[in-house]
């Protein structure tokens, strides 16, 4: 599988998916990117095509808790792209909702478990269906997110709950892909860290989060210039073997805290 690569990203008007919508830009591949606001893509196509061209850019609506959105995205990537080489599941919400679960709304709750899990089965169900059928057939890529190594996430129990769940989804369709003997579709894990987005900048209103965001959170931009390459690599290598690509690993993060006590350099 050679480059340029299409790819697709879904929530990517914005944060670490609009980052790493650029970073494949510059890399020369192709790009779909997707929202549930029909402003947010038509701004984000807008800036991306203006600076890396008309011919490498396509943006819709798709809301991914919805199967018959998703369906019509695979329909627009084939119309346009013909083919998607990595598909990155990004698309995911906390409800913008920092506090303990006996306080959360049924809106709220439904909200984070219908985008974050929900809405990643299906993405992740019709990813597969358009990738077994292509002849260079495709990687997939699951973002996770704080919980998803199994550690409290206390304000925001359902998102680490609903992050929880991606790492076993994933280990699940790749057993699921293996005992098929698919051989030309594998589905990874993708790790972006703290990412200083407006989701997480929301939740840190208490001294913990404001310590742990000041040492560990980077920028977007920062993350996606690590990662993109990682991912490109995948295909590049022709490699189907499962994979998990981590920005931030416990022993940076550890590195990272010590240094900031040793020298004291937090306020």
């Amino acid at each position: 599988m050679l480059p340029p690569y299409n790819v697709l990203i879904t929530g990517s008007t914005k944060g670490i998916g609009y980052a790493l919508a650029k970073e494949f830009l510059k890399a020369g591949d192709n790009l779909l990117i997707c929202s549930r606001s029909d402003e947010r893509v038509d701004t984000a196509v807008k800036g991306l095509r203006e600076e890396f061209g008309e011919q490498h850019v396509w943006g819709t609506t798709c809301d991914v808790r919805k199967g018959e959105d998703v369906k019509k995205l695979v329909s627009y990537a084939k119309e346009n792209l013909k083919y998607i080489d990595i598909w990155i599941n990004n698309a995911g919400s906390n409800a913008y909702s920092y506090k303990p679960l006996a306080e959360a709304s049924d809106e709220d709750l439904i909200e984070v478990v219908t985008t974050n899990t929900l809405g990643l089965m299906i993405c992740c169900r019709e990813a597969i269906k358009m990738m077994v059928n292509q002849p260079r057939g495709g990687h997939i890529f699951n973002i996770d997110g704080a919980g998803s190594d199994g550690r409290p996430t206390p304000r925001f129990a359902a998102y680490g709950a609903t992050k929880r769940s991606v790492v076993h989804l994933t280990k699940s369709l790749q057993a699921e892909l293996q005992m098929q003997d698919v051989k030309n579709v594998m589905v990874h894990n993708l790790s972006p860290g703290m990412v200083t987005t407006d989701l997480l900048m929301s939740g840190a209103n208490t001294k913990q989060a404001k310590f742990f965001i000041n040492v560990l959170a980077e920028p977007a931009e920062v993350v996606a210039e690590y990662l993109v390459p990682n991912i490109r690599s995948i295909p590049a290598n022709r490699s189907m073997k499962p994979t998990y690509i981590r920005f931030l690993t416990g022993l940076k993060a550890y590195s990272q805290i010590f240094s900031v006590k040793k020298n004291r350099n937090f306020q």
